[in-house]
Parts: C-alpha cells; structure tokens; sequence
C-alpha cells in the first residue's frame, strides 16, 4: 500500500459478498504512521458498530491486521498486526455474526482454545492465550484475513436456515 493512501481513504465496513472479503490478506512489514492510523480507525469503527473484533479487510484493506475487544470498549482493544494461530485445542460451538453480514447468524464449530502469536502496534512481538469468547473471536478474525467468513465454516442445517438472510445481502450489493 502506497504511503497515505491509507490516511485518504474513507473506510466503511466491506458488506458481503464484496469480493475483498473473500481475498487472503498481505502482511504488514513495517508500521506506519498509517498502519497506527488505521489501527485507531479500526478501533473506533469496531465500537461504533457494536462489534467485539474487525479485520483490516473489512474495512476495505487487505492488510493483516486485527482489532478484538471482549467487552466491544475502544480502551479495552488488542491490536494484533500479523496475527498467526496456534495451539487450538477443544471444541465449542456457538453463535456468530458479523459486521460484514449483517443480520446473518448462526452456530460454528471451532476450537475452544488457542494461542495468538503476534506484534502490538509498535512492533513487538507477544502471544496471548485465549479461551472460550476471546478463542472464537480471535480465529474469527484470523478467518478474515484469510479470505474466510463464518458462513463458509457453518454446517448444512445452519447455512439453510441463514439462506434467505445470505441471498438478501447479495441480492442489495
């Protein structure tokens, strides 16, 4: 990404079927005055719409980064620049829904733990453990980044009953 093309950009949630979602992310090989930028913007957005997690895709830029807060609190966010998952252990199966398809839910099987290895916004590498909620957001997010929604992970029965809410959002893009 060009230096301030970042900054100029209005950025809005990417609603499917936009095909950006569907696009693996590039890595971030340096932070930016625009990679912190986007970040914050990222965090505010998140916030706004109610949301507890936001990849940069779903705003329109395929960079590998991702913004996750429990509670949906801009002071509670975790920035994870380039985040890697590891350690996925268990199951649990619950609710999902996105701010990329909005009005779609349903129930995903994923792993019940994982390990994030990643790099915080200025550039230090971390790993945080995280279990139950934290756990599905986190392989949540990484699911964007890499070109993966929650619908493509949900069983049959699930993706029948979320097929008339689906058809409506391709049906306005």
């Amino acid at each position: 990404m060009q230096p301030n093309t970042i900054k100029s950009r209005h950025l809005q949630i990417v609603h499917y079927p936009n095909p950006l979602l569907k696009k693996i992310a590039q890595p971030i090989t340096e932070i930016t005055s625009d990679i912190v930028e986007l970040a914050e913007r990222m965090t505010f957005m998140m916030e706004e719409s109610n949301g507890i997690g936001l990849a940069a895709p779903q705003v329109g830029i395929s960079l590998r980064l991702v913004v996750i807060s429990i509670t949906g609190k801009q002071e509670d966010a975790r920035i994870l620049i380039n985040p890697v998952l590891s350690d996925l252990q268990g199951v649990s199966e619950s609710e999902e829904g996105c701010l990329s398809l909005p009005g779609v839910y349903g129930n995903v099987k994923r792993a019940a733990s994982c390990s994030v290895t990643a790099q915080d916004i200025d550039g230090n590498s971390f790993m945080l453990d995280a279990v139950d909620l934290a756990a599905t957001v986190a392989q949540h997010e990484v699911d964007h980044l890499d070109g993966k929604l929650f619908i493509d992970r949900l069983s049959t029965l699930q993706h029948i009953k979320c097929r008339r809410s689906i058809k409506q959002l391709e049906k306005e893009y």
